[in-house]
């Protein structure tokens, strides 16, 4: 496993330079052509924290986003991961990207230093989708997003991304593995494992892109950034179970109209993609 800094050492991060990110993203906003909506409105001269909905694994969407926010409007945004990620190859690349881990304590470590923030409350089972779970919000009971905001007075920008979803096309998902005989066998002689998946949360689809390929589909990605909610009024709400849902509640229902909204822009965009790209990446009904 690798060493997860502490709450003390992410503070002490330099972001990579503009021009180093977007010589990295140059392929990805090539192949996806980004749109963004709504980031020009957006005052951000106080932090907040970014809410929005994980896509289909995640892998591309994340990037460009940050790398938008930071470019054209000098903001870098501290991602919170995942603790799977720091057992993962990839671990030193997302810490050097500015990734820390998601707990309360580096959360409000990043909040006192006045840091804006990435969260998605779907956490890894929102990226290892399922069948029919296209742009739906997985965030189960978690309200710990909205009382952290709310210890802190930190508002909360709520946005949605869509494209990412339509990448590929679902053939197996963890539904169909768990529900299988050889892993029940499996899991029954080997209970460790469904430990290690998360009762199958962490299990990833097996998809198919362009043609039989695992190669995504060149959906554009369309980003959408909702208004300020405030939540500095509710301090003293912190230990109310019903203040903390309703406030969850408020930030999930912007960001599904974010991701409503987006969806209309696209069909109207639609004719806008060259003949390639229509082709090759069909929006699905």
């Amino acid at each position: 496993m690798n060493d997860i800094p502490s709450p003390e050492e992410i503070l002490d991060f330099t972001p990579p330079t503009k021009a180093s990110l977007r010589k990295t993203n140059k392929l990805l906003r090539t192949y996806f052509k980004p749109t963004f909506l709504g980031s020009d409105t957006l005052n951000l001269d106080r932090p907040a924290l970014w809410v929005g909905n994980h896509t289909l694994f995640a892998m591309f969407d994340t990037p460009l986003m940050m790398e938008h926010i930071y470019c054209e409007h000098d903001v870098f945004i501290r991602g919170l991961g995942d603790r799977m990620h720091f057992d993962a190859p990839w671990a030193k690349t997302l810490i050097a990207g500015g990734m820390v881990l998601g707990s309360p304590e580096h959360c409000k470590a990043l909040m006192t230093a006045g840091e804006h923030i990435l969260v998605f409350p779907g956490g890894g089972r929102e990226v290892m989708r399922r069948k029919g779970e296209e742009y739906k919000l997985i965030w189960k009971k978690r309200t710990g997003f909205a009382r952290l905001a709310i210890e802190n007075g930190y508002d909360i920008i709520p946005f949605g991304v869509v494209g990412p979803d339509d990448n590929y096309n679902i053939l197996v998902d963890a539904d169909d593995i768990t529900n299988s005989r050889p892993w029940q066998w499996l899991s029954n002689k080997f209970p460790v494992i469904t430990e290690k998946t998360r009762g199958g949360d962490a299990i990833p689809p097996i998809v198919r892109g362009i043609g039989a390929s695992v190669l995504p589909r060149p959906q554009r990605f369309y980003f959408g950034f909702g208004k300020r909610i405030r939540t500095a009024q509710l301090k003293k709400n912190t230990s109310n179970p019903d203040a903390l849902w309703a406030m969850r509640e408020k930030v999930a229902a912007a960001v599904e109209g974010q991701i409503s909204m987006l969806k209309q822009y696209r069909e109207g965009d639609h004719k806008n993609w060259g003949a390639v790209r229509r082709f090759l990446a069909p929006i699905k009904a």
